[in-house]
C-alpha cells in the first residue's frame, strides 16, 4: 500500500443551511476541511495510506478536526498540537448566477504561527513514497513558507515523489508574492496541478483566446501553458483542470495531464452542482492515486476527473466516494441511475 504525505492547514467551516446566504437564518452547518486534508481524504477512501501533517490546538475544537479526518481512515499521528485557534472559513453556496463566496478567518491560527521545528520531516516521511502540499499553505505565512521548503527538501532527500496544486488564492497573498514563494517550491515538484487561471495568476503563464468569465475555453491552448512549466520547472507531468462556468450551478469539466510527450485529454462532464468547494482537491486526489497504481496518463486523467465530477454532488470539503464508485463513472456510466 502506498504511503501518502500531505501538509496543510484545516479549517473550521461554517455554512448557512442549503443556499441560504449569511445569516439570511439563524443557522450554520459546522463541518472540517482545507485542501491537503481533502485530498487525505479521497487516497484514504481509495485505500492508501494517507497521512496528515498540520498544528493544530489541544482544545476540544483541534480534537473535533483531528477526529474529522480519524473518521475516514487517515493516519493524524503526525499532527502536531499546540496553538490557540482553528482557522476558520465562513461558505456561502451561490447558485444560478449568483457565485459563491468565501471568507477567512484563519490569522493566529495554530499552523499560521507554527514553527520549523515543530516538524520532524526526516521522521515523518520515513517510508513515504509521495507528498502532496498546495499554494494555499504556504500563503499562511513566511514562516509555514520556510516549513514547506523544509518538507520538499527533506521529501526529495528521500526520493520520495512530490506534487502541488498551485492553488493561488488572492485573499492570501498577492501575485508578486506567490510568483516569488512558488518559483522556489515549485523546484522540488514532481508533478504540478492548476487550474484554467492558476497558471497565469503565479506565473503569468496563459493559454490564448480563452475568456474564463465568459464560458470560453480554448482548451487546445494549454497544451502550450502545459509545456511551458514543465520547460521551466523540470516537471514530469503537468495537469490542468478545464472548469467551463456556465453559472454557479452548472459546469463543464474536464481536465488535460501533459507526460512530457503526450497531452491527454478527458471526457467533459456536465455538472449540476451540489458543492463545487473540494472539487480541485477530490481531482489532486484521483490523480496521485492513479499514477501510484500505475495507471497510464490517459487513465490517470480519467480516473481523476471521474473522480472530482463526482465531487461536485456531494455536501461539504471531503469527497466521499468509494474506488469503485470512480472506476464506475470513468468507465462509462455517467448514467446515475439507481444501483440496486
Amino acid at each position: 500500500m502506498a504511503k501518502v504525505i500531505t501538509f496543510g492547514e484545516i479549517m473550521l467551516r461554517l455554512a448557512p443551511n442549503g443556499y441560504y446566504r449569511f445569516f439570511q437564518n439563524d443557522q450554520m452547518q459546522a463541518t472540517f476541511g482545507g485542501g491537503e486534508a481533502n485530498v487525505a481524504v479521497s487516497l484514504a477512501n481509495y485505500g492508501m495510506d494517507a497521512v496528515f501533517v498540520s498544528k493544530l490546538p489541544a482544545h476540544a475544537i483541534g480534537q473535533a478536526a483531528v477526529n474529522s479526518l480519524r473518521h475516514y481512515g487517515v493516519d493524524v499521528s503526525k499532527v502536531v498540537r499546540g496553538g490557540e485557534r482553528v482557522g476558520i472559513y465562513f461558505l456561502e453556496k451561490g447558485a444560478s448566477q449568483r457565485g459563491s463566496v468565501c471568507i477567512y478567518d484563519r490569522d493566529h491560527s495554530a499552523l499560521k504561527e507554527a514553527k520549523p521545528e515543530d516538524f520532524d520531516w526526516d521522521c515523518i516521511f520515513d517510508g513515504a513514497d509521495w507528498f502532496h502540499f498546495t499554494g494555499i499553505t504556504p500563503a499562511i505565512g513566511e514562516n509555514v513558507s520556510r516549513i514547506c521548503l523544509q518538507a520538499c527538501q527533506a521529501a526529495k532527500a528521500k526520493g520520495v515523489k512530490i506534487s502541488c496544486d498551485l492553488n493561488y488564492r488572492g485573499k492570501l497573498w498577492t501575485r508578486e508574492e506567490a510568483k516569488k514563494t512558488m518559483t522556489d517550491l515549485c523546484r522540488y515538484v514532481d508533478v504540478c496541478i492548476s487550474n484554467e487561471e492558476d497558471a497565469k495568476d503565479v506565473f503569468g503563464i496563459e493559454a490564448e483566446n480563452t475568456d474564463i468569465y465568459g464560458g470560453r475555453l480554448n482548451k487546445e491552448g494549454y497544451q502550450s501553458v502545459a509545456k511551458q512549466l514543465a520547460d521551466q520547472f523540470g516537471f514530469e507531468k503537468v495537469a490542468i483542470t478545464l472548469r467551463t462556468s456556465l453559472s454557479a450551478s452548472d459546469n463543464d469539466w474536464a481536465a488535460m495531464l501533459y507526460d512530457g510527450q503526450h497531452y491527454c485529454f478527458s471526457k467533459e462532464y456536465h455538472l449540476h452542482i451540489t458543492d463545487r468547494v473540494g472539487g480541485g482537491d477530490s481531482f489532486g486526489g484521483g490523480l496521485i492515486y492513479a499514477l501510484l497504481s500505475g495507471k497510464s496518463t490517459q487513465e490517470a486523467v480519467e480516473f481523476a476527473v471521474a473522480a472530482s465530477a463526482l465531487k461536485h454532488s456531494i455536501e461539504g470539503d471531503f469527497n466521499l466516494v468509494s474506488l469503485a464508485e470512480v472506476e464506475r463513472l470513468a468507465s462509462g456510466d455517467g448514467s446515475g441511475r439507481v444501483q440496486r
